[in-house]
């Protein structure tokens, strides 16, 4: 059994440090916690909303169906009540009108004024959610001792005894079990990723909804011994990047679109010289400005050709946050492996959305630099960007090795790396370049699928829509229809085994996406000549329910 909160009201009122308590709460009863924000581009007011989710068996998404709604604001109910399930309850303080049936109006700010601490009147709600659910006050004390000092602990207890007790249980939940589970964001997930697979220099430009990744490094740069700069723009941030790697650094930059957009000239300058990197983007819905704290899948079309002239790229999707761990990783080996580009996509919801899940297994990383040894080159005839069948010639960093020179250029070259504008030289060097793709294709991971063997009905997604499809193919399945969904994170080069395995039983092949013109479709269409009958396509900034997929499917074939 899952259960689905709501907490909602304007930017200031507490919902961040209300929800991260609650979701430690949870975590320490031993129950699978995921949720996610809804929040307006402004520093104060406006709506903003969480949501929780948690239980017994693992959360991959949110539900749009909720059990409790925890309003600090009036606009709360208004906005979300009809979504409220028939046994659910409104909490709220009593000086908010709400005409609800299922309403518990406490008084929240009396309680918290009597107590001493006005900012504690949403503690008064966290202990009244925890009666709700039958659950007891000692993890709470557990969680307030860790984040607070004995006093501000007491008023904080006090205010959830006196919440605690102003209301009797209503959900009858199982407990949970006691586990070693972790409770870690998208972003957080990319940036751990990245200290563990070896990133010494990352380099980055605030933008929402990136920000994290940076923050993130940039409060660990001492204890991890590496380097964080926030340059003063996207353009000089990539470029650091490369310089940094080019110099034997391994590297990473991330943004935004907008940010991405300015470093679109340099990443021709990644490929031309052969210089390893990684970049994230983290998207959110354009053009321009469009919405900067919403969600969207709408940049796989860009990154896929991204950059003037053509060249080799990979470009992968996180689907969840034991995904986006290993992803971030494999990302960075394989940049060095292919001495190439390879574009990280996630998005804001995926990015802020909070997961909990099994520990990482460190044991099992591995990370590879494939760096030339004196052994592996011709000290007297060194040539960096020697021709050759794969395409990847042997790398040595600059300094290295006693009587080497390596160049680099953003011209075309030869293979010492001098300047070379012949017909010759130039298809060699693009042939060398792209020939790296064959070779990466040979590493490509499938992407995941669920579902039955021979589905009649084959959802297409990709990224943080896995969730969401995985839990709309359980529902369907649970209804008798024959149903599978293919969910990709290798993106390009496109894996294409079990697509065109699946698509062989397939009479109605749907398409879902955060975009407005199917943009997994597209390039599906044009690697295999496989056409989705249908598309489902939601571009309002908000995330795809399950619901919304199972609701939309068996519109369709029904």
């Amino acid at each position: 059994m899952k259960y689905n909160l709501l907490v909602g009201g304007s930017a200031g009122q507490g919902m961040d440090t209300f929800t991260a308590l609650l979701e430690k709460i949870f975590m320490k009863k031993g129950y699978y916690v995921f949720s996610n924000k809804d929040y307006m581009s402004r520093v104060r007011g406006g709506h903003n909303f969480i949501q929780l989710r948690f239980g017994t068996e693992e959360v991959t998404t949110f539900h749009p169906r909720l059990d409790v709604i925890i309003a600090f604001d009036e606009a709360t109910v208004k906005l979300h009540e009809k979504r409220l399930r028939d046994n659910g309850v409104i909490l709220c303080d009593d000086n908010i009108e709400v005409k609800h049936k299922n309403v518990i109006a406490l008084p929240m700010m009396k309680i918290a004024k009597e107590i001493g601490k006005s900012k504690v009147y949403s503690t008064v709600a966290m202990g009244a959610v925890l009666k709700l659910f039958g659950m007891s006050l000692d993890k709470a004390e557990e969680v307030f001792h860790e984040k607070w000092d004995s006093e501000i602990k007491g008023y904080n207890l006090k205010a959830a005894t006196k919440g605690y007790e102003m209301v009797e249980a209503r959900f009858d939940i199982e407990e949970g079990a006691e586990n070693d589970n972790i409770l870690i964001s998208g972003n957080q997930a990319i940036a751990f990723g990245a200290l563990t697979g070896g990133v010494s220099f990352y380099s980055g430009y605030p933008m929402t909804p990136s920000t994290s990744v940076m923050t993130y490094l940039s409060k660990r740069q001492r204890e991890a011994n590496i380097v964080v700069i926030q340059a003063e723009d996207e353009i000089a941030a990539i470029n650091m990047a490369i310089g940094s790697s080019f110099a034997g650094v391994r590297s990473m930059t991330g943004t935004s679109g907008g940010g991405l957009s300015l470093m679109t000239e340099a990443l021709g300058l990644v490929d031309i010289t052969e210089t390893p990197l990684v970049v994230l983007n983290v998207q959110r819905p354009g053009p321009a400005t469009g919405l900067p704290t919403r969600t969207e899948q709408s940049d796989l079309s860009f990154v896929l050709n991204a950059s003037h002239g053509e060249i080799p790229r990979m470009v992968l999707a996180v689907r969840n946050a034991k995904d986006a761990f290993y992803q971030t990783i494999r990302a960075l080996n394989l940049a060095d492996k292919y001495q190439m580009l390879v574009i990280i996509l996630n998005d804001q919801y995926l990015a802020d959305a909070k997961q909990s899940i099994a520990e990482y297994n460190l044991n099992e990383i591995e990370i590879n630099r494939y760096i030339a040894t004196e052994d592996d080159i011709n000290i007297k005839d060194y040539k960096r960007y020697e021709l050759n069948e794969n395409g990847i010639s042997p790398r040595v960093i600059p300094g290295s090795i006693k009587g080497v020179t390596v160049l680099g250029d953003s011209h075309e070259h030869d293979e010492y790396g001098g300047i070379d504008e012949s017909p010759e030289i130039r298809k060699n060097m693009m042939r060398k370049r792209m020939n790296k793709l064959e070779k990466l294709r040979q590493e490509l991971i499938e992407p995941d699928y669920f579902g039955v063997d021979e589905p009649e009905i084959l959802l297409l997604g990709w990224g943080s829509t896995y969730g969401s499809l995985k839990e709309s193919v359980e529902l369907m399945q649970s209804d008798g229809l024959s149903v599978g969904a293919l969910v990709f994170g290798d993106i390009y080069p496109l894996p294409t085994k079990l697509l065109n395995k699946y698509s062989r039983y397939a009479k109605n092949i749907i398409n879902i996406e955060q975009n407005f013109t199917g943009q997994l479709g597209k390039l599906i269409r044009q690697e295999t000549g496989i056409t989705a009958h249908k598309s489902l396509l939601k571009y309002d900034g908000r995330q795809i329910s399950c619901e919304e997929i199972y609701n939309k499917v068996k519109e369709e074939v029904m």
